[in-house]
């Protein structure tokens, strides 16, 4: 179905070194003393125009390499959301430096980390994005932009780009995958209608080879080739647990409403892919995943969100049984509600479980009618919370768990699309 041989090479740098300009070695990497004062009386104007220099950033990059638009999601990209977030990380990581709490950046890191190894980036891609934004940083600010200027960004960026290549040089050894060759095919084995516009998909090697392990509340990539010959990636949640001998995701399917326009991966998914259908899969990634040990655990979902947290369901009701477990799940209908049987019988095996769920409308049974409740889920004594849905939905429950004094370092989410939970909502 999906050529394997487009994804054989990564795009040409034309005009660009891949030599990768290593900042001096230090124990501790940080900024040297001149790039940091550069930065420091530089940072304003950078922040004040960002979002202007990642647009002219991503403009010129995909005009010179149109073939990049495959790895980059359009819809993020017509909506503006991607530059926004882009321009966010390049601040915030320039902050970390300045004040030497790069830690504030470490979550941004992780997540973009595990994505780029779920799309197969590789180290010589970075001399690329480099060259392009800061050419977008000379094009808008003009003038100011001196070679001192542009020496104390590039060794800013570098900081950054040496960071993110050794944490996902770390997860490409952890999988056991090769950076060059992360595209597998696998052959669906089982297309199954779960409720209104979501249907799961349950694949196996195409080669008849071994599944990789993973961890339960993590996603995979899936590439299809859209009408027009355009290639575009998403990333599923994983809705089953490990050990199986498969992997299966759970997609909703996105219809346009007013002026958004239907989703373009997930209409292919559902109109073309069944039985027997060979498609493109990258290896399994993601950091929101389900934390050891015995406390309990709190999943909150909204929508389609429910996928990773039947994954983790399905990994403790088999192997912790004992383990205390409270569900929330906040939907717009019982027809819409994805894997709700799922749920019911794995919770079966749960000697300890309690589940609440809130409808917009039809509500049946013990089901509650409206908007899900921070303040109304049962919050055990140590717990972890995971919470997976649209972003303002996670903005509220992380709200109303910290305000009910659930320690920040116990709140586990994943945002699928650009954006972080604790930025401020636009």
């Amino acid at each position: 179905m999906i050529p394997w041989s487009r994804w054989a090479a990564g795009p040409k740098l034309k005009g660009v070194s891949t030599t990768i300009p290593l900042p001096p070695a230090r124990e501790n990497p940080a900024l040297s003393a001149a790039s940091a004062k550069v930065l420091r009386s530089t940072l304003p104007a950078v922040r004040e125009h960002a979002v202007e220099i990642t647009t002219e950033f991503y403009s010129s990059m995909f005009a010179a390499h149109p073939e990049l638009l495959d790895v980059f999601n359009q819809g993020n990209q017509a909506s503006g959301r991607q530059r926004l977030a882009l321009a966010s990380a390049v601040v915030r990581f320039a902050e970390s430096l300045l004040d030497q709490s790069s830690s504030e950046f470490a979550p941004f890191c992780q997540r973009i980390s595990h994505k780029h190894v779920s799309l197969g980036i590789r180290a010589e891609q970075y001399p690329l994005v480099g060259h392009y934004l800061l050419n977008a940083v000379r094009k808008v600010l003009g003038a100011a932009v001196t070679h001192e200027v542009v020496a104390a960004w590039q060794e800013a960026y570098w900081l950054l780009a040496c960071q993110l290549i050794a944490a996902e040089a770390r997860l490409y050894e952890r999988s056991g995958v090769d950076s060059s060759g992360v595209w597998r095919r696998w052959r669906v084995t089982k297309r199954q209608d779960e409720a209104v516009d979501a249907v799961s998909f349950t694949f196996v090697p195409d080669d008849g080879g071994t599944v990789p392990d993973f961890l339960p509340g993590q996603y995979i990539s899936l590439a299809v080739d859209l009408p027009g010959g355009r290639r575009q990636i998403r990333q599923y949640s994983l809705s089953q647990g490990p050990g199986r001998g498969a992997l299966r995701v759970t997609v909703r399917r996105v219809r346009g409403t007013g002026n958004a326009p239907s989703g373009a991966v997930s209409t292919w998914l559902h109109e073309r892919v069944d039985n027997d259908d060979v498609v493109l899969l990258g290896p399994p990634a993601g950091e929101n995943t389900l934390v050891g040990g015995d406390d309990p655990v709190v999943l909150v979902s909204a929508g389609i969100g429910i996928t990773p947290m039947v994954s983790m369901l399905d990994q403790i009701a088999r192997s912790q049984p004992t383990r205390e477990v409270v569900a929330a799940h906040a939907d717009r209908s019982p027809q819409r509600h994805a894997l709700r049987a799922e749920v019911a019988h794995l919770t079966g095996a749960l000697r300890s479980f309690r589940q609440q769920t809130w409808y917009e409308t039809g509500a049946d049974g013990p089901a509650r009618t409206g908007l899900l409740e921070v303040d109304a889920i049962p919050l055990p004594e140590r717990a972890t919370a995971y919470l997976c849905g649209p972003l303002p939905f996670m903005r509220h429950v992380r709200d109303g768990l910290l305000r009910r004094g659930l320690p920040a370092e116990r709140i586990r989410y994943e945002v699928f699309g650009p954006g972080m939970l604790d930025e401020p909502a636009s």
